[in-house]
Order: structure tokens, then C-alpha cells, then sequence
């Protein structure tokens, strides 16, 4: 996905308008997710990039979009990119002496 939202249409709810982009957004995330991945992967990592317009967009992680949107929202900006484009990947095993339990609360 690579596109440039606009926040502010004619005829519709700023706020409205507003979900339905995010939905949008998390909607081909969910899609690309489920599509099968080839021999070797574990799963589906995304690469992606966010700014005002399509020049000025910089890496950013998956986890940070919604919140990047919201700042654009807080600043009054009409518009922004978005590229998220997914890939497939290998997790790396874990080192041997990494513990893998939460630590217990004493009292």
C-alpha cells in the first residue's frame, strides 16, 4: 500500500473520515497477513514509511502508524503518506542463556 490521504473532504466528518482511513490501513494489513508464505518464512514483516507527503517520508514501524496519524490529526495537517509494504521473514532463534518467563513478584 502506498498512499496519500486526504484528512480534509468536502461532505464528510472529519472524525468519521478519520476511522474509516485507519480501518482502511488495518485492513490490508490483515489481508497481507493471511496471504501463504513462501518456503522459509515465519511470517509477514512490514516495511513502511510515513510523512506529509510522499518526498518527505521517513521508516517508521508498524506499531507507530496509528499514533503518527494521530499527530497529523492534532497538528491540522490536510494530508499524509503511507507505504506499508510486506515482506517475508525468519524469526531468529533465541540466545541460549535468554530467559523466557516474566520474573516473579516476591513479597
Amino acid at each position: 500500500m502506498r498512499k496519500t490521504f486526504q484528512l480534509q473532504v468536502e461532505g464528510k466528518h472529519p472524525d468519521r473520515h478519520l476511522e474509516a482511513i485507519k480501518h482502511e490501513i488495518r485492513k490490508y494489513i490483515k489481508r497481507e497477513r493471511r496471504r501463504v508464505l513462501p518456503e522459509g518464512s515465519d511470517f509477514w514483516d512490514f516495511d513502511c514509511k510515513f510523512g506529509a507527503a510522499e518526498e518527505s517520508a521517513e521508516v517508521v514501524h508498524l506499531s507507530a502508524i496509528t499514533g503518527l496519524i494521530d499527530g497529523v490529526v492534532k497538528e491540522a495537517g490536510k494530508q499524509f503518506y503511507i507505504e506499508v509494504v510486506a515482506r517475508p521473514a525468519k524469526r531468529a532463534p533465541r540466545p541460549a542463556g535468554e530467559k523466557t518467563e516474566a520474573p516473579s513478584e516476591e513479597d
